[in-house]
């Protein structure tokens, strides 16, 4: 794995974390557990709340999900709708990632 700081290509593995032989730069050691990020740029995990950021419009409903509504222990999903969960009053819904920010 390269360096996201320098590039070098020659890292090293260090108390669960990656070190550059180069540049000494350290940063996690990536996992298999499933992430995506929310419009801010956040990593959300399975588990997270999250704030829905606008107005939504529900397929098949005259409701509408609306801005501030806090969504709580989130599921990551693969597909275009990353994110699988139940919001009060709507049941369970799949949201994508870019619509909601870390709470």
């Amino acid at each position: 794995m390269d360096c996201p700081s320098c590039g070098f290509e020659y890292t090293y593995e260090e108390d669960n974390m990656i070190v550059c032989s180069a540049c000494q730069y350290k940063w996690e050691k990536e996992s298999d557990v499933k992430s995506v990020l929310d419009a801010n740029g956040n990593k959300l995990y399975d588990g997270d709340s999250v704030i829905i950021i606008k107005d939504l419009k529900v397929k098949g409903s005259s409701d509408s999900l609306k801005q501030g509504t806090k969504v709580n222990s989130i599921r990551i999903v693969d597909g275009d709708h990353n994110i699988d969960c139940r919001i009060p009053g709507f049941g369970n819904m799949s949201l994508k990632s870019e619509f909601v920010k870390k709470a």
